[in-house]
């Protein structure tokens, strides 16, 4: 149960550095780099985060929940926090890949 804390924490950490990217788009000088350096920090421990998981959850798992959350997690930040559009068929497809993600859960 721990290493699937783990595996939710680090799909955070990827909507973390998506939301970085985001921000640090039109941005120059000293905030660019603060934006990308904490990017990178989230980057990484995304990543240390997701093998740590992947000690007890199979890879063939825990890699697409990884990278389900975070893609969830990238539009829900689109949305609401850069003013992306919510058309039915984004929704749609976000409602079938969180659907595909608790499946994976089950299953494993």
């Amino acid at each position: 149960m721990m290493n699937w804390i783990v595996l939710i924490i680090a799909g955070l950490c990827e909507v973390g550095f998506t939301y970085c990217l985001g921000r640090a788009k039109g941005m120059a000088g000293t905030e660019w780099w603060t934006w990308i350096a904490l990017f990178a920090l989230l980057y990484v421990l995304s990543a240390v985060l997701l093998a740590k998981a992947t000690q007890t959850i199979p890879i063939g798992t825990a890699y697409p929940v990884w990278t389900g959350i975070g893609a969830v997690g990238a539009v829900v930040v689109g949305i609401f926090v850069f003013k992306e559009p919510a058309t039915f068929w984004r929704l749609f497809f976000l409602t079938t890949l969180i659907g595909s993600i608790i499946g994976l859960k089950t299953l494993s």
